[in-house]
């Protein structure tokens, strides 16, 4: 059912994904702008894990009055520029052009006034547990290590560790297990687990193995989220976020399903491995899901 649904939201076309936390460091952005980064950009810097959320072209650094320290790094950002050629009959079209600029994290950077340098607070929202999706966590025998309070979501393999945000920064408490869950899935692909990572072994980040682990890993947080009762409000942010990696994979449906099976396994490993029984909420799929939205 969950599946199904995903592919419908595909088909008839899902908003942007949002990130469900607001944390310092979280939204990778230009700092003289504002703007947050997008697509491939916001994926690409905001794997770096930084702190600080704010990046500037080198022109930007000089206009502020500050100068890059010596040794910086600067990262590769890209965007498409329409350019318009004429054609032989008089005609003109525009052809998409991608174009590529550099930029250096403020951490690079000295020089500027500290009062030019935006504040960055972290949402804030009193979190309350939600039983079911608690209780499969704690339950699950051979978890890995889970660490709060970080800068960002994630699994690292070497460590069998999952790091995640405060609880209470994110925008619900359902859109925090989903993330959870999201990251639970990929630790599931451990040697000592069901070894999926060595199905896919090339963990470069766009890679055509790292998109399907992440579509497996979403698929999976999206049963996780059905079986837990809570994949109306989850649903449609899931759908956009697979919706970026097939993108990557030629926007080809079938790759839907191949992971959904992988996802599949890692959601039985999970359930298959608890100390108690799981009560959850049952999810009648006769029933009509609601419809989720979401503003930020």
């Amino acid at each position: 059912m969950v599946t199904d649904l995903i592919i419908q939201r595909l088909e008839a076309g899902v908003v942007p994904w949002q990130m469900p936390w607001k944390s310092s460091g979280a939204l990778p952005r230009n700092m003289v702008s504002k703007k947050a980064y997008r697509g491939f950009n916001f994926w690409y810097l905001l794997s770096f894990g930084f702190e600080n959320p704010y990046f500037l072209t080198f022109n930007q650094v000089k206009q502020l009055g500050g100068s890059i320290i010596k040794g910086s790094k600067s990262y590769q950002v890209i965007f498409w520029k329409l350019r318009e050629y004429k054609q032989k009959d008089g005609t003109s079209e525009e052809i998409p052009m991608l174009r590529y600029y550099r930029v250096f994290h403020i951490d690079c950077v000295e020089g500027i006034d500290p009062a030019k340098i935006p504040s960055d607070e972290s949402h804030d929202h009193e979190f309350d547990p939600i039983a079911e999706c608690e209780q499969l966590i704690e339950f699950w025998e051979d978890s890995p290590t889970i660490e709060l309070n970080k800068a960002r979501a994630c699994y690292i393999p070497s460590l069998d560790k999952i790091e995640m945000p405060n609880p209470r920064n994110f925008f619900g408490n359902d859109l925090y297990y989903n993330v959870l869950f999201h990251e639970a899935i990929h630790s599931t692909g451990h040697k000592k687990r069901l070894n999926r990572h060595e199905k896919f072994p090339d963990h470069r980040f766009s890679s055509h193995d790292y998109s399907i682990e992440e579509l497996v890993a979403e698929m999976g947080a999206a049963y996780l989220c059905g079986i837990c009762g809570i994949q109306t409000r989850t649903i449609d942010n899931s759908a956009a976020y697979i919706q970026s990696w097939l993108n990557k994979l030629k926007n080809d449906n079938k790759f839907v399903i191949q992971a959904a099976s992988y996802a599949q396994r890692a959601v039985d490993y999970i359930l298959e491995h608890q100390r108690k029984p799981i009560h959850t909420e049952s999810i009648n799929p006769e029933k009509e899901p609601v419809t989720a939205s979401f503003s930020f």
